[in-house]
């Protein structure tokens, strides 16, 4: 696949996290800034989210920030991006960053970011989402999601093309050189013509 010009991070709000976490949000930023890529996140102000926005901004990069109204008026998005799109509802939201995106990756996070990881894989497995979709593993955080996705695939709940949805990178440059390296998925292997 050519190089991706937008990459849609999904990732953690919480401020609560080992720094470990943090760092590497914000390595990945600053990786996508000088890269020319440009970010899409939740538009959100704390945790990873904002590390991974901060990072691409300091290095000169664009983020974009898509984010529901209700958040706006809890004062809970980033004030300083480049571009701020804001949605009615969290639907339109994650509609949007898939729109936006020419790839996308998900860092450590709660279930928030775990639904919206589940829910773009779904849509690549329906056709509808046919960018390469990234599992940055920080510290082994998604070692068991992982183990419950092939856990998926060996016991039929998904085909075993299905287990080529998503990789597994252990650090922010893997992920962009995962990107990369990720074939054109075919759109018209769907879920129930596969299994």
């Amino acid at each position: 696949m050519a190089k991706a010009k937008t990459i849609c991070v999904y990732c953690a709000s919480s401020s609560r996290v080992d720094n470990l976490y943090m760092e590497t949000a914000t390595r990945l930023g600053l990786l996508m800034a000088q890269e020319g890529i440009t970010l899409v996140t939740g538009g959100g102000r704390q945790g990873l989210m904002c590390a991974v926005e901060e990072g691409a901004l300091s290095a000169g990069g664009k983020a974009i920030g898509v984010i529901p109204r209700f958040m706006i008026e809890a004062g809970w998005h980033h004030q300083s991006l480049t571009e701020l799109r804001i949605t009615e509802n969290m639907h339109e939201r994650k509609q949007l960053m898939a729109d936006l995106s020419e790839a996308a990756i998900a860092l450590p996070g709660g279930c928030g970011t775990m639904e919206e990881l589940l829910e773009i894989i779904t849509w690549k497995q329906l056709g509808l989402y046919p960018h390469p979709i990234i599992i940055l593993n920080t510290n082994g955080y998604y070692n068991s999601l992982i183990d419950q996705l092939q856990h998926a695939v060996e016991e039929h709940f998904m085909g075993e093309i299905h287990s080529r949805i998503w990789s597994v990178a252990s650090t922010p440059e893997e992920a962009l050189t995962l990107i990369e390296e990720t074939p054109a998925w075919d759109s018209s292997v769907r879920k129930y013509a596969a299994l």
